[in-house]
């Protein structure tokens, strides 16, 4: 267990089919360990939390499925609304402009935008847009409650209902819309490009959220070398994983191939790494620091380009440039306008889906709050399974999607909710259990409670 202190809160708990496995709220760590409401002391019960995630662990099929609160501890931004950092980008992209004209067709397009998606505090005309950004330079803009990822769509969509170049788009209802597909890329470009500065983490001051991810992956290399190597789905654009598998000398199957000119090729996802025996037996081995890494909406460094014999999807990695004019690969930007759900991420889903629901599989889901409907549905298919189980680490537990779960009381859900093990941080440093700890952990803690069964009452005289 850690050394660090651990102090339960009261909305803290951990839940397997509704059922909870906490006890009182008390320090985990120190001389004062009360008894909690089982009668056991909560660093044993926590130590039984572990023990019981293990067996998860040595599942036949284990995947992990990272959401936005996954990335908090480094930095990150949720983009449930639309980050106070992304406007915070736009306004830096065209300060200079709006102090000398009017403001951007573009600007005004992407607060459209951002209205039709619900936030009905978004600024509509110039002199409401120009106040705003004069509060967002000074941090003190109220939240726009749009669900960032939808608002791209909506831009999208609008883009999709012109030709390729040229072309004029109006609406009047419910909104007023007069706009060109140059406004419409350059709305598309500028958003995107911001979201993307805002995933260059971790930031300055929360290098140390880092080390979270490295400790993940080495626990997840504890399994036995026997199974199915992890899969790790991410719905973050950030390179966490890749840095803390550089880190930690950890090959990553990310679906590209290449050395200089990685281009997106998944059926590398089939392939896997092993080295030769001492002997000349002609036996090999299976090379243990190899992890599966899929990223669902796309990342910082995926650029697009046209497809060609040795690149059929028109997908390159390359390092990310803020300063660049790639066309970035960031959920929801589709192949071809029009399309909801193109390549690559089709492929990604694809793969997604097919591994939750084999026999015997196992989904630990940690910072993502539901509002997927693609990964929902997914998810939803999976628990039609009745060897599935599912593992949530949440902080709050607040979407219906979670809601309904904790209602239905199946076993196979497993829930940790709470500022203190629902965190990314906290889940892996408390809960998430190192395989090879863990087997020497629970013959001990076999034999205490064996040992403790048999000690004497106090007052028995007759106890030796």
């Amino acid at each position: 267990m850690s050394t660090r202190n651990l102090n339960l809160n009261e909305d803290d708990c951990f839940e397997i089919g509704g059922e909870s496995l906490l006890p009182t709220p008390t320090s985990i760590s120190g001389a004062d360990k009360q008894l909690g409401d089982q009668g056991s002391r909560p660093d044993e019960v926590l130590d039984d939390i572990r023990v019981r995630i293990s067996t998860l662990l040595k599942a036949e099929t284990v995947s992990l499925l990272l959401g936005a609160g996954a990335s908090v501890c480094c930095g990150g931004q949720l983009i449930g609304s639309v980050p106070p950092a992304v406007e915070q980008k736009l306004y830096e992209q065209c300060e200079a402009e709006i102090g000398k004209q009017q403001v951007p067709q573009w600007l005004k397009v992407f607060y459209l935008a951002v209205r039709a998606c619900g936030a009905q505090n978004s600024p509509r005309t110039e002199e409401e847009i120009r106040e705003r950004l004069q509060r967002v330079s000074r941090n003190e803009a109220d939240k726009l409650n749009a669900n960032f990822e939808k608002v791209l769509t909506q831009l999208y969509r609008w883009r999709s209902a012109l030709p390729e170049a040229g072309g004029r788009l109006q609406i009047d209802q419910p909104l007023t819309l007069d706009t060109t597909a140059r406004d419409l890329d350059e709305a598309l470009q500028h958003a995107t490009r911001a979201l993307a500065s805002t995933c260059v983490l971790p930031v300055v001051g929360k290098e140390d959220g880092l080390g979270y991810y490295r400790i993940l992956l080495r626990k997840l290399l504890t399994r036995p070398l026997n199974l199915k190597r992890v899969n790790i789905f991410t719905l973050n654009y950030d390179t966490l994983v890749e840095q803390a598998a550089d880190a930690e000398g950890i090959v990553l199957l990310d679906g590209f191939v290449g050395t200089l000119h990685r281009v997106f090729r998944p059926e590398s996802y089939e392939q896997d790494l092993y080295f030769p025996a001492e002997t000349t037996e002609g036996r090999v081995h299976r090379y243990d620091r190899v992890l599966h890494l899929y990223k669902l909406h796309g990342s910082i460094t995926w650029k697009a380009c046209e497809p060609t014999i040795d690149n059929p999807y028109g997908v390159q990695s390359v390092p990310f440039d803020p300063s660049g004019a790639e066309s970035l690969l960031i959920y929801p930007t589709p192949a071809k306008y029009g399309e909801t759900l193109g390549l690559p991420y089709s492929e990604m889903f694809r793969r997604f889906a097919a591994s939750v629901v084999r026999p015997q599989s196992v989904l630990i889901v940690i910072g993502y709050g539901f509002g997927d409907e693609h990964v929902n549905a997914i998810i939803r298919q999976a628990l039609a399974v009745p060897s599935f189980i599912l593992l949530i680490a949440t902080p709050s537990a607040s979407s219906d999607f979670v809601k309904t779960l904790r209602e239905q009381r199946d076993r196979r859900v497993w829930i940790a909710k709470g500022p203190s093990i629902g965190t990314f941080a906290g889940f892996v440093e408390y809960l998430l259990p190192d395989l090879r700890d863990e087997e020497i952990r629970k013959k001990v803690l076999e034999t205490h409670r064996a040992l403790s069964k048999t000690m004497p009452l106090q007052g028995d005289s007759d106890g030796k």
